[in-house]
């Protein structure tokens, strides 16, 4: 039976929310695209599957004086090629944010690429910390993030300023991120990240080691990787100058 147009205008058919994600940055030194397509090939190689369709969001903040105009149209083209999706750019100059919107990428903020990958928290709103360093907790509030179900297939859980501590599984295809340490008290199937905002002390301990990828500030190692001695055992990841180790507990 169809609705009176009272029922229908009475009804809310979607909510708009201020929501916060991680979005992958890549930042540009220079405007050689050649060089920007070989280098980022190497790099998608490595780990496909973290790539594809993967949003990203282009930072200026480095780019060499000297180097010329940002050729956008090359830039969003190379990286839709590798199977990235470009969002939007930080970072840059007012002509370089002009460029980047007439090609309809967002100009974004910091905060806006630093925050976490769920709904805005309590714990979530405080202020970012500077880049380089662990976020610490706002005073009182919890250190630590504990998720007492296995994280299913598609999920992606973040802990911001904290530890995150999973009871269970994460499944093949979820990802789970903190920007201190990572805890997980069954099989590790999918991705973890830890120490998402360059906190090199940050490690990952797991039960059973099957990770499609591991990561510590930045440093990461794909499944292909991780000796097959390793694999399917309980196991620490942490990095020791500069390189990424991963041993058995």
């Amino acid at each position: 039976m169809p609705l009176n147009q009272d029922t229908q205008s009475s009804l809310t058919l979607f909510e708009l929310k201020a929501g916060t994600f991680t979005l992958p940055v890549l930042r540009l030194f220079g405007n050689d695209m050649d060089a920007v397509a070989e280098q980022l090939g190497a790099k998608v190689k490595l780990a496909p599957d973290f790539f594809h369709n993967a949003p990203v969001v282009v930072d200026l903040k480095d780019f060499r004086a000297g180097e010329g105009a940002v050729e956008f149209p090359l830039l969003v083209g190379l990286l839709r090629a590798y199977g990235m999706i470009p969002v939007g750019i930080r970072g840059g100059t007012a002509a370089q944010n002009q460029a980047a919107a007439a090609m309809e990428l967002a100009i974004l903020g910091e905060s806006v690429v630093r925050r976490a990958p769920e709904a805005a928290e309590p714990q979530a709103a405080a202020a970012e910390a500077p880049a380089g360093k662990p976020s610490a907790p706002k005073p009182g509030a919890e250190s630590f993030k504990l998720v007492t179900r296995p994280v299913r297939s598609g999920q992606r859980i973040y802990a911001p300023g904290a530890d995150l501590t999973v009871v269970g599984a994460v499944s093949s295809g979820a990802e789970i991120m903190a920007d201190g340490n990572i805890h997980i008290y069954g099989a590790l199937r999918g991705r973890a990240l830890a120490g998402m905002k360059g906190n090199t002390e940050a490690r990952i301990f797991c039960q059973n080691l099957q990770a499609e990828l591991v990561s510590v500030a930045g440093h990461y190692r794909i499944s292909e990787n991780i000796g097959p001695e390793i694999k399917g055992q309980p196991a620490q990841v942490y990095l020791n100058e500069r390189t990424l180790h991963i041993d058995r507990l």
